[in-house]
């Protein structure tokens, strides 16, 4: 006699199979590494994961949307044409840095 499936699903742990497990370990750890990392040091990597996974998912997802809207910003200056002393390379432009430092000047004493 074969053997006979105890799930009508036939699946094993709600489709979680050995082929998938590596892939799903893998988007964990990343999601634990992206908060950890883009946290800024507000999380610790245990902490994390003993996250409840409704929680860690919402982390996440509110750095992501955070980094996105960033970006989005950094983008629509550089389009405007904002001249900034960094540039989207993350170099500094040295004319501009240049002429900052020229133009600056020491504060007055007040003695």
């Amino acid at each position: 006699m074969g053997m006979v499936s105890l799930s009508q699903l036939g699946l094993a742990f709600f489709g979680l199979t050995l082929n998938k497990v590596p892939e799903v370990r893998a988007g964990i750890f990343s999601q634990i590494h992206d908060i950890c990392f883009h946290g800024q040091g507000g999380y610790s990597w245990e902490t994390v994961y003993n996250m409840p996974v409704w929680l860690r998912n919402f982390t996440f997802s509110k750095i992501e949307s955070y980094n996105k809207k960033q970006n989005e910003k950094i983008q629509s200056q550089a389009k405007k044409g904002d001249k900034t002393l960094i540039d989207p390379t993350g170099k500094v432009n040295t004319p501009d840095f240049a002429q900052v430092s020229k133009d600056y000047k020491k504060p007055t004493s007040y003695k």
